[in-house]
């Protein structure tokens, strides 16, 4: 069957219905601008599920800065068009009247795992991610639905929300699919200008670094974190927002590491915020 294009909730309800005899349901959320990390989910859910549904909605409650709202790339026929060579069955493609059509009175709250990292940045940010997972997770009734792990906050909250509030879905992280140069990618990669991509990578160098150090021993999270700022060169459209070890589960800061962790950091590239982290174990290369 050819791609359908969805932009109402019972439409989507109804056509969903009309497949789960089949098999099981998975769900790609994205805010659309979809890239090759994003194909790297529907490819999964793709090879896991009979039917595959990919939400396509720039969410305006997680977005703590107007400007950042209104500069988010969208391109719906560019996306559709890889969703239909990716085998997507169904593209849900809502409104914002359509999601939100009266003013919110009940938000999902998120708790200590917003305390740090992109949480303490961006108020609010988490309440918006979680509010609009939650509704899409009502709408559609899917039973896997797919996550980066490159947002590796955003998945943490989006398991603890399935866990706090019993819902019946199979949550999956997927591994961040890189540039050559290391960069992750990501929508907002598309606003770097030539220069600035070539500066843009300087993060990730310094997630590897750190990464390398644990795996060869370095336990104080001082020295971690100062051996990540030596990484980042000394240019005027560079500035490392921040840079933390925390524990992979409840993403709180360690004091020392001792097992596990998750080395995150925010690096603002001209006007550009990008993201990335990486798992680091002691011992492990």
């Amino acid at each position: 069957m050819a791609l359908e294009i969805v932009e109402t909730i019972a439409g989507l309800r109804a056509r969903v219905a009309a497949r789960r005899s089949a098999g099981l349901v998975g769900l790609v959320p994205t805010m659309g601008a979809l890239h090759e990390g994003h194909a790297s989910l529907i490819r999964q859910a793709r090879a896991e599920c009979s039917s595959v549904v990919v939400s396509i909605f720039v969410n305006p409650i997680q977005f703590d800065r107007p400007e950042d709202l209104e500069r988010y790339p969208r391109s719906l026929d560019v996306d559709a068009a890889l969703c239909a060579s990716l085998g997507v069955d169904l593209v849900f493609a809502p409104t914002v009247a359509e999601m939100y059509p009266v003013s919110l009175e009940c938000r999902v709250e998120v708790g200590r795992l917003a305390d740090h990292l992109c949480g303490r940045f961006r108020p609010g940010h988490f309440s918006g991610v979680a509010t609009v997972v939650l509704k899409l997770f009502e709408i559609v009734q899917q039973d896997r639905a797919y996550f980066g792990e490159k947002d590796a906050q955003q998945l943490a909250v989006v398991r603890r929300l399935v866990s706090d509030f019993n819902v019946a879905t199979t949550i999956v992280g997927v591994p961040t699919v890189r540039e050559s140069d290391g960069l992750a990618l990501s929508s907002r990669n598309q606003r770097l200008d030539p220069d600035e991509r070539q500066l843009a990578s300087a993060l990730y160098h310094a997630l590897q670094r750190v990464k390398s150090a644990i795996a060869a021993g370095v336990s104080n999270v001082s020295e971690l974190k100062q051996l990540a700022a030596t990484q980042i060169p000394p240019d005027p459209r560079l500035r490392l927002e921040y840079f933390e070890i925390v524990d992979p589960v409840d993403f709180q800061p360690v004091d020392a590491v001792t097992g596990p962790v998750v080395a995150a950091g925010a690096l603002w590239v001209g006007t550009t915020r990008l993201i990335d982290n990486m798992r680091c174990v002691p011992g492990e290369s």
